[in-house]
């Protein structure tokens, strides 16, 4: 477990899996955010934006990956049942977003 970068938990429970990167846009490239996320071994993958002074590099590949995840979730809440989640049984709306998925896929 501690492989995969396990932290143990104070109290009860499984330990929690520490990420290896973060990835987030340009709204998160702050010298803040990249500090916590160095303090706690976690890579940043933001962009900077065009007024900060130093230009980091950043894994675009990863990004992109990012930016279709997100075009993904957008098209799935274009249905109405998916966004404002109608069902109340989690195995229900499971289905109904498999459903949703098959549909995008064709």
């Amino acid at each position: 477990m501690t492989q995969r970068g396990a932290i143990k938990r104070r109290g009860r429970g499984r330990p929690r899996l520490r990420p290896r990167r973060l990835v987030g846009d340009k709204g998160y490239s702050s010298q803040t955010v990249r500090a916590a996320l160095r303090r706690r071994g976690i890579g940043a993958v933001i962009p900077t934006k065009s007024n900060e002074r130093r230009s980091r590099r950043f894994d675009k590949v990863a990004y992109r990956e990012r930016n279709r995840v997100e075009r993904l979730f957008n098209q799935l809440k274009q249905c109405r049942r998916i966004a404002t989640r109608y069902e109340k049984r989690a195995a229900n709306y499971h289905a109904l977003l498999t459903i949703a998925a098959i549909l995008l896929w064709l």
